[in-house]
């Protein structure tokens, strides 16, 4: 059996060369444009506050990659945690793109917690502001998406035993509680503002600040699995720099249906792109293992001298 320190060493001269590779090439994430470079000073207020993502749905799949209707039911486990998503049958399971607006609701209850402001699971959002926010384009199409994403939300139901703030619950809810449209603009043809109410289990991981800061640009991101593998990465690498996982079980925790064979391919295309905002990849084939790491140079090297 392959000695530890020989896999690490392995992984390092990888990460070396493949850095040095895409430094060359100048390779750069492909992100979407920013739709809202001029901005109204309300809203570029708003987009100072950080956006933060709760640890729990970063680790565990609990949103589908894809933006075709699914309407499976998923089960994971991995050590003891189960997670079983039902989607809804009319609006299919939330995606990784309807989380956005979880993201938004939790950034501004935790910048109020911040301020010393009282906080309730209720939170009324302006559409226009989320939509500048996430990074989408507010014609009158994108309120009606907005309101699909909604009812995916709201209509897809969660089973796990993942504890927020201490509190594990023995029970099924939504991803979103409920939701309703308290505003419409002045001449009623789209929503102005919506009222949201989460479910217990995200606003306990709110209370307890079980969040982690995301890179603005999440929101740029137009792949699926893209963004799923940044928050992995996130969630894995926020203070060791670098974080190393079987291919198969990246494959599970990332919530893909592709196959494991489609799933190493795409692995190996982000390898060669650097498609990941603050982090990189690299594949080791013989193990069968990929490793994410920083692309802080300075943190790296620190990294990189402690194997």
């Amino acid at each position: 059996m392959e000695k530890l320190e020989d896999i690490l060493t392995r992984f390092g001269n990888k990460i070396a060369d493949n850095a040095q590779k895409l430094a060359e090439r100048g390779a750069q994430p492909s992100l979407l444009p920013d739709r809202h470079p001029v901005r109204d000073f309300f809203i570029a207020d708003i987009l100072d506050c950080a956006f933060k993502g709760d640890r729990a749905s970063m680790e565990h799949p609990f949103f589908s990659l894809s933006k075709t209707r699914d309407t499976s039911t998923r089960r994971y486990e991995h050590n003891g945690v189960t997670v079983i998503i039902t989607a809804s049958a009319e609006y299919g399971l939330a995606t990784i793109w309807d989380k956005d607006i979880l993201i938004y609701a939790v950034s501004q209850l935790i910048e109020a917690i911040n301020q010393g402001r009282p906080v309730s699971r209720t939170v009324h959002v302006k559409a226009y502001d989320l939509l500048c926010a996430t990074n989408r384009h507010t014609g009158g199409q994108n309120y009606k998406r907005l309101i699909a994403a909604l009812n995916r939300l709201a209509g897809t139901r969660v089973q796990t035993n993942v504890a927020t703030n201490g509190v594990r619950r023995r029970e099924s809810f939504g991803l979103l509680d409920n939701w309703r449209v308290i505003e419409k603009s002045q001449r009623g043809d789209f929503i102005a503002t919506v009222e949201l109410t989460l479910n217990e289990w995200l606003f306990d991981a709110v209370l307890a600040k079980e969040v982690l800061t995301l890179n603005r640009d999440y929101f740029c991101l137009d792949g699926g699995l893209e963004r799923r593998l940044y928050e992995l990465a996130r969630k894995h690498c926020g203070h060791q720099n670098q974080w190393k996982i079987g291919l198969e079980l990246l494959h599970r925790k990332s919530g893909s249906t592709a196959s494991l064979k489609e799933f190493r391919r795409k692995i190996k295309e982000l390898v060669s792109s650097g498609d990941l905002l603050d982090y990189r990849l690299q594949y080791d084939a013989k193990a069968d293992q990929v490793l994410f790491y920083t692309t802080d140079a300075k943190k790296l090297a620190q990294s990189l001298a402690n194997f």
